[in-house]
């Protein structure tokens, strides 16, 4: 009998060695998901422990990871049933980043702000937002719609964290789910990608570039990678390989949590098909955007300050932080953070054709030009931008455009509407019917 089980023992331990060895890929994924969420929501969001566990890190297999604060060091280590332990830290102005195995030091880059305190109202200042009662608005109907999409007591179904509604530049709704709060710093997942899109359009507007361009990268240089436009990168139409899968082991899921250096991965892919005629959407595309960006400075912390200094900062945007890889660039693919304020600003930039408040950011040219729709997408996409074009949502005008985010993160805008509408949540189509909820906002406005 005791022969018996230690053979038994020795079997179940060769198999829990086949599963780690088979699956460390895997788990490797897992832990750095749990641990640079849990680090980035916890010294971003300010949130606790239970509330990400709960809510950003409750999808599977994550949510079986256990994850330890160090909150004198300001990282996050986790692990997976003890196996695959990796750690987050939290550096200040760039958030949080994976450790990297081993002896290698973290280096900390740290881009330079210019808080400006504009003494006007909100949007475009920093005071409070002046009463204003619009009366085409049915202010009933609109708060309505607003909380159909929030859950009900402890139910998880529609999982929306923040609604904010602007109509001519004022916020006529505003509900936040508990927990959160109109100071609450929100992840915006895949909505930053209209962000480098953006910075882009600023050195357009400042002549240090053009959506043209060919030959963006030395290493492209040999092969027929060299007649790849900005414009292509811009619309993700490459046709470079990418397997954009966040349900496996895929080219994103490997960027985001097992690369140091994100700009280089899609750098690195082959063709697979006809540049402007294979519409693929590719987070490493929008990265290979921050490298574009880099390659026009002569020093890193020129680059960095770049983004703030030129576009953020300078609509107001001063909650926003984006983090950085391992090597110092701004993951431009997933990881911008700002309140759901802020995020409202970004669209009002677009909203008003590239200008704040009387300053031209971008060229309106430039406006125009990333809610077109790119070849092959059907209409719903354009440069870094999602479209309503092809009709995707029946009830709500085709001119619609949107910054989207991973689990339902989305800045809507509506020209002709005067609209722009944010809502930050963990859900999509079903339970958060997206036409629904936006045609209910239309109809409450007369």
């Amino acid at each position: 009998m005791r022969k018996f089980f230690k053979y038994g023992l020795s079997l179940l331990v060769v198999v829990i060695a086949i599963v780690v060895v088979t699956n460390y890929k895997v788990l490797n994924i897992v832990t750095g998901f749990a641990a640079k969420s849990t680090c980035s929501c916890t010294f971003e969001g300010n949130r606790n422990l239970a509330s990400i566990e709960a809510g950003d890190n409750d999808i599977f297999p994550v949510k079986y990871a256990t994850n330890t604060i160090n909150f004198e060091e300001k990282s996050v280590s986790s692990t997976f049933f003890g196996l695959k332990k990796r750690t987050a830290i939290f550096k200040k102005g760039v958030g949080c980043v994976l450790v990297p195995e081993g002896d290698k030091p973290v280096e900390s880059f740290t881009p330079n702000r210019t808080f400006v305190k504009n003494e006007i109202p909100y949007p475009y200042g920093n005071l409070p937002q002046k009463d204003t009662v619009f009366p085409e608005v049915d202010y009933k109907k609109l708060d309505k719609t607003v909380s159909r999409v929030f859950d009900e007591g402890a139910q998880k179904i529609k999982r929306t964290r923040a609604v904010l509604v602007l109509y001519k530049d004022k916020i006529i709704a505003e509900k936040y789910a508990n927990g959160f709060s109109k100071n609450s710093q929100l992840l915006g997942w895949s909505m930053t990608k209209s962000i480098a899109s953006a910075a882009i359009g600023v050195l357009e507007k400042k002549g240090v570039l053009s959506k043209d361009d060919a030959n963006l990268f030395p290493e492209w240089s040999q092969d027929k990678r060299a007649n790849i436009t900005l414009n292509n990168v811009l619309q993700m139409n490459t046709g470079l390989e990418w397997d954009e899968n966040y349900n496996t082991i895929s080219d994103v899921t490997k960027m985001l949590y097992l690369e140091e250096d994100m700009t280089k991965s899609q750098l690195s892919k082959s063709l697979v098909s006809e540049p402007n005629n294979s519409w693929n959407y590719s987070s490493g595309t929008t990265n290979l955007l921050t490298r574009i960006i880099n390659n026009k400075f002569n020093t890193k912390q020129e680059a960095l300050d770049f983004w703030y200094a030129e576009l953020i900062d300078k609509i107001g945007m001063n909650s926003m932080i984006l983090e950085t890889d391992l090597s110092g660039n701004y993951v431009a693919s997933s990881y911008g953070w700002a309140t759901a304020r802020d995020w409202a600003k970004f669209g009002l930039l677009y909203l008003h054709k590239g200008n704040w408040n009387g300053t031209q950011i971008l060229n309106e040219s430039w406006v125009n030009y990333s809610v077109t729709p790119t070849n092959g997408s059907n209409g719903r996409y354009g440069a870094q931008f999602w479209l309503n074009a092809g009709g995707e949502y029946p009830n709500v005008p085709k001119e619609l455009f949107s910054c989207n985010g991973y689990q339902g993160q989305y800045v809507f805008v509506i020209p002709t509407k005067n609209l722009v509408i944010v809502r930050f949540g963990l859900s999509k189509e079903p339970a958060f019917n997206i036409d629904e909820f936006l045609s209910g906002i239309i109809a409450s406005i007369n």
